[in-house]
């Protein structure tokens, strides 16, 4: 048969089938109640779909423009476009094959909301989801915006190609307009519920492995390892609308592990900790040799540092992702600082110490309130002991006297209630 034969069968196959299909589907309106009708059920929450059409042209498809949930932050979905089945579709049954998805807005205040169980397609009714092994073979999406619960708006695009029971062959995300390139790959192993993943962030890059384990009662157990190298942290959180408060490139190795019945669960679940190491770096907006000297008065400036490291712990909470920063370590000439720090909903809280002559002398300091104002104070007792110890011997003797008197300070906040009255602490601007 020649091509123009071959051209004119398939044109008329496609003909036949729009015939079929003219004869046995509702009209446009019919789909567009129908869509919001059954996205409602699905997910939860009031649901408006602006128009739905059938196109044959040049694939079958069917297009869902402009739906949006009825919420204070509406997920919004700008075109959605249903490639169906060709194989189903002689069988005059709709299953989804690919899925397009053209500009939406995901609010994360929005999603705990869905409802979790999609219902079962009523009888006579398309099934909308897909079923069978494989209830949908690809994801393509573009303009793809998350907007945090502080009201950050970070763009993604990518595209998912799924095995059967969901899991995924290949996945691909990737930040919009971010240089250095910033993406995620995962790529199956087998038949296996494992991933190698390959990440390129703020110029580096974080491979590593993950493992999906399911558990009696559809309980999932996700674990991985990964290996963060030469990561700049500064262009890192730049990549998704952050300020960082270091500059200079980390290391380290990071797991991660997380449980739940869906993927919902395990992503409000996931909790991470990372091992790292930064050579020459610089502390941002915060000299530490200043704050020391001022005790706490002022902090304005950088600190460059020789080194530093320590651990990082992120995990999910009802005010936002929690950072905890422990066993930190840094140096900077004379000076050496330890300490930890916790990072939620914006705000921070923690105690550092800064010694001189590696270790020996030292004055603790405490720092507190938006990341964008840090407020920096010392302890009542150690105030008190620094005055003492200039007293006694000035310039070493107040680090002295600093460290002693928060120690005490510390031993009398360990009493009982009823036997403790220890004045407040008091915060210097």
């Amino acid at each position: 048969m020649t091509r123009a034969g071959k051209w004119l069968l398939g044109a008329g196959a496609l003909a036949l089938l729009g015939v079929l299909l003219a004869s046995v589907l509702p009209s446009s309106e019919e789909l567009t109640q129908r869509a919001s009708t059954r996205l409602e059920a699905a997910l939860g929450v009031p649901v408006s779909v602006g128009a739905v059409q059938w196109r044959l042209l040049p694939l079958p498809r069917v297009v869902i423009e402009n739906a949006a949930t009825r919420q204070a932050q509406p997920v919004e979905v700008k075109k959605l476009t249903l490639y169906p089945r060709i194989a189903a579709l002689w069988q005059l049954r709709f299953q989804v094959d690919r899925v397009e998805v053209e500009g939406a807005v995901l609010p994360q205040l929005s999603l705990p909301q869905f409802g979790r169980n999609p219902p079962d397609a009523a009888p006579g009714q398309p099934d909308m989801a897909g079923t069978g092994d494989l209830p949908l073979a690809r994801l393509d999406f573009q303009d793809v915006t998350w907007v945090s619960r502080r009201g950050n708006r970070v763009v993604f695009e990518g595209q998912v190609q799924f095995d059967a029971g969901w899991r995924p062959r290949t996945l691909q995300i990737r930040r919009t307009g971010v240089t250095p390139a910033t993406n995620l790959t995962l790529m199956r192993q087998g038949q296996e519920d494992r991933w190698q993943t390959h990440t390129r962030l703020g110029g580096g890059t974080a491979d590593g492995e993950l493992q999906l384990h399911t558990a009696g009662q559809g309980e999932m157990r996700l674990t991985g390892q990964l290996k963060p190298r030469g990561i700049d942290v500064v262009s890192a959180m730049q990549a998704f609308n952050h300020r960082s408060i270091m500059a200079g490139a980390a290391s380290g190795d990071t797991t991660l592990s997380a449980r739940g019945a869906n993927v919902a669960e395990l992503a409000q679940s996931l909790h991470t900790t990372t091992h790292f190491t930064m050579g020459r770096a610089r502390l941002l907006r915060f000299d530490v040799n200043k704050a020391v000297r001022s005790a706490g008065k002022d902090h304005a400036g950088e600190t460059p540092l020789n080194s530093a490291s320590g651990q990082l712990d992120t995990h999910n909470t009802p005010n936002g992702m929690a950072a905890d920063f422990t066993r930190l370590k840094a140096s900077s000439g004379v000076l050496s600082v330890s300490g930890k720090v916790r990072v939620v909903n914006l705000q921070v809280d923690g105690e550092f110490s800064v010694d001189l002559v590696d270790g020996w002398v030292g004055v603790p300091l405490k720092v507190s309130g938006p990341l964008g104002q840090v407020q920096v104070s010392v302890p009542a007792g150690a105030v008190a002991g620094a005055a003492l110890g200039t007293a006694v011997l000035p310039g070493i003797g107040t680090a002295i006297g600093a460290r002693i008197g928060a120690a005490m300070g510390r031993i009398f906040e360990s009493a009982p209630a009823d036997q403790k009255s220890p004045a407040p602490a008091r915060k210097l601007p």
